[in-house]
């Protein structure tokens, strides 16, 4: 999808394909699209948090399953009730059934070629944009070294 702006019927459009990697896509991700374990990057009790707990920074490991090419990280959430007389709660993973949340996909500008048993390392920042409160400014850090190579990158997302 982020290749396409190289030629959009004859022309580069790059730098258009350039400011598309910063805006993650909310989007269903299909279930067999997914090579990895899910990795839990923040914990929120919805009780007792802050405003100010909504931004953040973790660092986590993503545990990979099969061979394949990992083009994005994709993100989603559960929500568990369990303060009331019958706890309720759902998922919107791409493992799940589908919800109007879908999920996020974040591209990365690498493609990075992984092997069950690798982990990459990740560290995720994300907190609200200074202009627009409600707009989140996202960092996102990665490593992986293997036997088909080696790759860090840190790229910048906005989510509006």
């Amino acid at each position: 999808k982020i290749d396409w702006w190289s030629n959009v019927y004859g022309f580069n459009m790059d730098c258009i394909g350039k400011v598309a990697m910063m805006e993650p896509l909310v989007d269903i991700v299909e279930p067999n699209q997914i090579c990895s374990q899910s990795a839990v990057m923040a914990r929120f009790d919805i009780k007792t948090m802050k405003k100010e707990d909504a931004a953040f920074t973790s660092s986590f490991r993503i545990p990979v399953t099969r061979k394949d090419y990992v083009h994005a990280f994709v993100a989603y959430f559960d929500v568990i009730f369990n303060d009331c007389h019958k706890p309720i709660g759902f998922s919107t993973s791409p493992r799940a059934t589908s919800t109007h949340w879908k999920q996020t996909v974040f591209y990365l500008k690498d493609t990075l070629i992984v092997n069950p048993g690798d982990s990459i390392m990740v560290t995720l920042s994300s907190g609200p944009n200074q202009k627009n409160p409600r707009d989140l400014d996202i960092n996102i850090g990665y490593q992986l070294s293997n036997g088909e190579g080696s790759w860090h990158g840190k790229q910048e997302y906005k989510l509006r």
